[in-house]
Formats: structure tokens, sequence, C-alpha cells
């Protein structure tokens, strides 16, 4: 019903933010990690929007990219799975991060998220995994994983060519990259580095 709302950003709290809409605060629920990347208040926004109506209630929930609600929308078709338990799940996992889960089969990840269980991600395992493009998702991840971090245009080559070598090692490539994601890389470790560290999560 309501696609995305534009406005001020008024208030922010342990859930939700408002919106100033000209003479008009508009509360939308939103994740975690909505609310670690929010800029200062008063500052211009515009925030994708899901519309949730019952008897009892009429919510917004918001999301900062539209990939973000999309995948709201697939969870909440999932048995077992409603609006607050998706947005449990994107409070503890990027939309790139959420997707590896998926085709890694990670049920541990996935069942982090608050009132989220090991059923309940297998579930949602099963009924995602073949409507989420996993060209799209490896793309998404390797350009993710090869950022600079810190202006370090040469870690994110040293995090490709580890993923590569894995991959030559016979790993799959979204095994491989979720390995490399998870090596801790604050002291500018060379592609041997990368590779070994990556390793103890393989084996």
């Amino acid at each position: 019903m309501v696609a995305y709302v534009k406005g001020k950003l008024a208030e922010t709290g342990q859930d939700h933010i408002v919106l100033d809409i000209g003479n008009m605060g508009i509360n939308i629920r939103v994740s975690d990690g909505f609310l670690t990347e929010l800029p200062p208040v008063g500052t211009d926004m515009k925030v994708h929007t899901y519309t949730y109506v019952k008897e009892d209630a009429f919510l917004l929930y918001g999301f900062a990219t539209r990939e973000e609600l999309e995948l709201f929308q697939m969870m909440i078709t999932v048995n077992g799975i409603g609006p607050k338990g998706a947005l449990a799940i994107l409070s503890i996992m990027s939309a790139t991060d959420l997707r590896f889960a998926i085709f890694s089969s990670d049920v541990k990840a996935i069942s982090r998220a608050n009132g989220i269980g090991k059923k309940t991600a297998e579930r949602l395992i099963l009924d995602l995994r073949d409507k989420i493009d996993i060209e799209q998702t490896l793309q998404d991840g390797l350009e993710e994983i090869a950022a600079p971090v810190k202006g370090a245009n040469e870690l994110g080559q040293n995090r490709k060519d580890a993923i590569d070598a894995l991959v030559a090692l016979g790993y799959g490539m979204t095994e491989a990259a979720k390995a490399v994601k998870q090596v801790d890389v604050s002291g500018d470790p060379t592609a041997d580095e990368i590779l070994k560290a990556s390793l103890k999560y393989l084996l």
C-alpha cells in the first residue's frame, strides 16, 4: 500500500524511527542494522516500506534498500515467519549475508535471530533457495568482499586472490567467499595469510 516514505528523520527508538513528512510523524519499524546506519536527526531520507495490516494494528516496516524489502516480503511467505521474525533475521545479517546463508544452507547463522529456531531456519532455506538469483548473490558477495577497507585497495585484491585459490582447491564459490568474509583483516593480511585463515573455517 505504501511503497516508500520520504521525510526528515525526527526520532529514533529501539526498534523504530519517526519520519516527519510535514505536520505528521510516521512511525516505521526497522531492523537493528538499519538503526546503526541512520544519518543524523533532521536529515532528509527515503525509506522503502511494507504495510502490515491486521485486525488490531496498521504497521509500517522500513528498509534502506529495495533488496532488503524484497527479501523481507519473501521471508514472510514462509510458514512460521511473520514480520517480526523476518525483521529479526535482517537485524543480524545483511541482505547479501542472508542470501549466502540460504545458498550454503547455514541453518546456524539464520537461527541466531531472535525467535527463529532451527526448524524454522531450515524451512526458510528450503522455501527460498530456488527464489533467489545465485549469480547475483555471488557477484554482490564478491564485490562486498573486495571492497576497499580503510582505503586499502590491495586488501580487496588479496581477498579475491584467496577466493580464487580456494576455488582452485576444489571448494565452491559460495563456501569460499563465505570463509574469506569471516577472516579478520584488521592487520592487512596477505593473500596467503587470508587463504590459511579461511581454511580453518572450511576444514
